[in-house]
């Protein structure tokens, strides 16, 4: 199969791509960022969020090699960013419509990517895929997937577009700690432990469940097979471990699996996250025979023993970060109203 993956550069997508050709599929990349982990595979560069008013064979004039399905994975990801600068969600929206628009016009199924944000926060513990309520928006990243979502499914209703749609959850593992680039929370405290010094949680009853990657691409490409093959049409379909932990407790395997005492402070939680989110799988083991595998700690286990051998290859990372990756509150985002939310 040949299958066009945009965001090829980012973890999950540099994941999939590699995974995909282990597979024996032709893959072919599209981001707006060089990829600084592999060359295992041909991509274009190019933004995806420019105002494009035409796409024979491609975005932009820019012609594609012809495909058989689209991963659409490129999306300005960092909520906190989003929050500070709302027109990245609008491009968010951009980018999947003119995805879009090109599936419609080269007739080609699509995946796209979603994430568990469109459920909203603690109001009501929702995580089964039809409880979804978009009244509960908590942020302009998720108003960008909720967005994006609801193209994908006018896209099918008024022109047949075949899709599914994965939420995912706090994937982590390899390719994950450009932190420059984008903070994520269990790379940030690696690499923050690893200086010996302390790590800030953002709301000390935080709930969230952690998926590794493997278990994250191991789902999609499931997903890809069956929506090629049309045995799965037309879904909506949560991707994650099944398992909440909090992010004091994260913190705290990490710690011990790089042998430091855990220097933590606590913090109310940020203005638009979610801060509590436990992944109900039951359409994915239904419908892809999805099981997830690793859990958090060996999921830990693995990230901190890929994190040190790509650190001791780049030295030049080990350096303070910017101040909004550290106390991101300084960045003007503010709290959240009710201070930490305590989980179920």
């Amino acid at each position: 199969m040949r299958v066009l993956v945009t965001g090829s550069s980012g973890q999950i997508g540099t994941n999939l791509c590699q995974r995909l050709l282990r597979d024996g599929h032709d893959v072919f990349g599209v981001d707006k960022r060089l990829n600084t982990w592999t060359d295992d595979f041909r991509y274009l560069l190019q933004d995806l969020s420019g105002h494009y008013p035409s796409f024979p064979g491609g975005i932009g004039g820019v012609e594609y090699p012809e495909v058989d399905l689209v991963v659409h994975l490129a999306a300005h990801a960092k909520v906190h960013q989003l929050v500070r600068q709302p027109h990245r969600a609008l491009e968010n929206a951009v980018m999947t419509f003119n995805v879009l628009e090109f599936c419609r016009q080269q007739n080609l199924p699509i995946v796209f990517s979603s994430s568990r944000e469109v459920y909203g926060d603690v109001h009501r513990f929702a995580s089964e895929e039809a409880s979804a309520d978009f009244a509960y928006t908590e942020s302009t990243y998720s108003a960008s997937k909720i967005a994006g979502e609801a193209f994908v499914y006018s896209y099918a209703r008024c022109y047949g577009l075949r899709y599914l749609v994965f939420r995912f959850s706090n994937v982590y593992g390899r390719y994950d700690n450009d932190l420059a680039r984008m903070v994520r929370v269990l790379p940030l405290f690696i690499h923050t432990m690893l200086r010996d010094e302390p790590v800030t949680v953002f709301g000390q009853e935080k709930t969230l469940d952690f998926t590794y990657v493997d278990d994250c691409i191991g789902g999609i490409t499931r997903g890809i097979d069956a929506l090629a093959d049309g045995r799965v049409v037309n879904e909506t379909i949560n991707l994650a471990y099944g398992h909440g932990n909090s992010l004091v407790h994260a913190a705290e395997l990490i710690a011990a699996e790089l042998d430091v005492e855990p220097k933590i402070a606590l913090a109310p939680s940020l203005l638009g996250e979610v801060t509590h989110y436990v992944a109900d799988l039951t359409k994915a083991r239904e419908l892809l025979g999805y099981e997830p595998s690793v859990a958090l700690d060996e999921g830990v286990s693995r990230a901190v023993s890929w994190f040190k051998e790509h650190r001791a290859e780049h030295p030049e990372d080990d350096g303070p970060l910017p101040t909004d990756a550290l106390f991101p509150q300084d960045a003007e985002i503010g709290w959240k109203s009710g201070s930490a939310v305590s989980s179920s």
